[in-house]
């Protein structure tokens, strides 16, 4: 059987409006997605419908809070969900800087999970952020450590990959650093959590601007976060 190709590409103008940092009004829709305004309108009606999507006052749509009941419930089913919130807090408690937890979501490394820094400095992601695979620190670490079918899958993709010499370090070192080109001004550290049968299911991090980034004071506090809940997410705690 196959997946049915409308719901697809009606899902595909949800993709869109939630990767804008504002609502979009129709016309901007259409425009981006390349279709016409009544096609664009069926789809965001039909999203409308199902809860997925509201308007504001000046009829522009945007992502409803429907949303965040669904990506509360993957994070509960896979497992990871407010497990993690109390490593990333001692995390930032024993650093000062910002943690996150990142999945792979439609072939990105996707922030799922964060506890901020309290400096006055400090990078910005939001929840919901999509990475680079190729040049940011979990998308190196949720490489290296795929398995056979996610790896599959993301040769399959759109996505650049890292180069094979950033993978074999991943490995041998049991961390990564982004390249330093995807954010400007900051740099980042991080490591891989892993599930039942020792599949990589998400990577914990650490962010700082270029100025406080310190490796030898950063990855020791990294790695037993990644080793505390990977144990955690194995049952052992």
């Amino acid at each position: 059987m196959r997946p049915l190709s409308t719901v697809l590409r009606t899902l595909s103008v949800l993709d869109h409006i939630a990767l804008s940092r504002r609502a979009l009004k129709l016309g901007d829709i259409a425009q981006g997605l390349g279709l016409s305004r009544p096609t664009a309108y069926q789809r965001l009606l039909t999203l409308v419908e199902a809860g997925l999507l509201e308007q504001d006052n000046e009829g522009r749509y945007r992502v409803s809070m429907y949303a965040t009941r669904l990506a509360g419930a993957a994070l509960e089913q896979a497992g990871i969900g407010l497990r993690s919130e109390p490593v990333l807090t001692r995390l930032v408690a024993t650093t000062g800087e910002t943690a996150s937890l990142a999945v792979l979501d439609r072939g990105q490394p996707c922030i799922v999970a964060r506890a901020e820094s309290d400096f006055l400095l400090r990078a910005e992601q939001k929840i919901g952020t999509a990475m680079s695979l190729e040049g940011s620190a979990s998308g190196r670490v949720l490489v290296a450590f795929a398995d056979d079918a996610t790896m599959e899958r993301l040769l399959r993709g759109r996505h650049e990959l890292p180069q094979a010499a950033d993978i074999n370090r991943t490995r041998a070192d049991g961390y990564a650093l982004s390249s330093g080109y995807t954010m400007t001004g900051v740099k980042a550290v991080a490591a891989p959590v892993f599930g039942m049968h020792g599949r990589c299911l998400a990577t914990v991090s650490l962010v700082a601007p270029d100025s406080r980034f310190d490796l030898e004071r950063l990855l020791e506090p990294l790695l037993e976060a990644a080793r505390d809940l990977t144990l955690t997410l194995q049952g052992g705690r």
